[in-house]
């Protein structure tokens, strides 16, 4: 059984999905996980693999969903990256970019808060 929260993250994804397609990127993979943590969406953007992180922030009372990106969080997805292109040879040699789809809002009509190129790593 999925409880809420995990429902409307899954539906953030789907959404932050949704819209990447329709600025022209394409899905390569979903949820890829690894035991340095998890990447939401992996993407493409011409030959740019974009790895996006998806956040969703109902209470604005802590931080924004693009702010809980923090320097910790950037590490593990930095880590996860480097072990999923040191795996698939077709992602090796290739621009990388690190992209945030925030949303701070439950509601079903959201608007996306795209933040590309959110920070940097040297892999």
């Amino acid at each position: 059984m999925i409880n809420v929260n995990t429902q409307t993250g899954k539906d953030a994804e789907n959404c932050a999905e949704d819209f990447l397609i329709t600025q022209g990127l394409q899905t390569l993979a979903r949820n890829v996980g690894c035991r340095y943590g998890e990447i939401d969406l992996v993407m493409e953007q011409g030959a740019t693999v974009v790895f996006v992180e998806v956040r969703l922030r109902t209470h604005m009372s802590i931080q924004s969903g693009a702010g809980s990106v923090d320097y910790r969080k950037q590490q593990r997805l930095i880590r996860a990256a480097t072990h999923l292109i040191q795996r698939t040879p077709a992602l090796q040699e290739r621009p990388i970019r690190f992209d945030v789809i925030a949303y701070n809002t439950r509601h079903r009509h959201r608007v996306p808060y795209w933040i590309q190129q959110a920070f940097d790593a040297s892999i």
